[in-house]
C-alpha cells in the first residue's frame, strides 16, 4: 500500500502513530522539490489478513489516516515488473517515481514500451539499484514506475537521457495524461 501525504513532511514517529503500522514494513520518502511524504507499507504474511492483523488495526488504517490526515490518499498497488538495476546491492537513498494514466487505445504500445525498452533501459543505467512497475487497483493515476537510485546524479545522466530519447519514447510519451514525476529522498531518522 502507498499512502500519499500532500503538503506534509512526516517522520518515523508520525508514521508509527498510525494503527497497524508497528507490525508493518515501511519506507518513508520526502519529495525533494516540494513538501510531500510518500509511505510504502507492507505487512508480513503472518500478520496481514489475520485476526492478529485486524487486532493490530490494519483494517482501521484507512479510516485512521483519513481522520488525522484528511488530504492523504491511499493507493493499493500491484507489482507488475521488478528489474534489478546496474547498481543492485548498493544503498538507494533516492527514489524517482512517475505516476500516469494513458490515453484510451494506447495501453498496449505503452505496456510494450515499458516492458521491453524503457524500464530495462533505465534499470541498466549506472546508479539505478532497482526499477519497478505497479498498477493501481482502483484509482488514478493507474500506472506507477519507480526507480531506486544509489546517486541522484543517475537521474539526468547521459545514459539516463539516452534511454528517454528513443523514437519509441517519443511516440509513447504524448499519450501520458494526469502525469506526476517526483524525486524523493529516503527518510532515515
Amino acid at each position: 500500500m502507498l499512502i500519499k501525504f500532500p503538503k506534509e513532511a512526516l517522520n518515523t514517529a508520525a508514521v508509527l502513530a498510525l494503527p497497524g503500522v508497528k507490525q508493518a514494513n515501511f519506507r518513508i520518502y520526502h519529495a525533494v522539490d516540494h513538501v510531500e511524504t510518500y509511505v510504502w507499507l507492507s505487512w508480513p504474511a503472518e500478520v496481514a489478513g489475520t485476526e492478529a492483523g485486524l487486532n493490530a488495526g490494519i483494517s482501521n488504517l484507512p479510516a485512521a489516516v483519513r481522520q488525522s490526515h484528511p488530504d492523504a490518499q491511499m493507493v493499493n498497488l500491484a507489482l507488475t515488473t521488478d528489474v534489478a538495476g546496474h547498481s543492485i546491492g548498493q544503498a538507494a537513498p533516492w527514489f524517482y517515481m512517475v505516476e500516469t494514466d494513458i490515453k484510451p487505445g494506447a495501453e498496449t504500445d505503452f505496456d510494450s514500451w515499458y516492458e521491453t525498452e524503457h524500464l530495462p533501459g533505465l534499470a541498466a543505467v549506472p546508479g539505478t539499484v532497482r526499477a519497478r512497475r505497479y498498477l493501481a487497483e482502483n484509482s488514478s493515476p493507474r500506472y506507477y514506475a519507480c526507480y531506486d537510485l544509489a546517486q541522484r546524479e543517475a537521474f539526468g545522466s547521459p545514459a539516463w537521457l539516452a534511454v528517454r530519447a528513443t523514437s519509441w519514447s517519443d511516440r509513447v510519451r504524448p499519450n501520458f495524461i494526469n502525469t506526476k514525476r517526483t524525486m524523493f529522498r529516503l527518510v532515515q531518522d
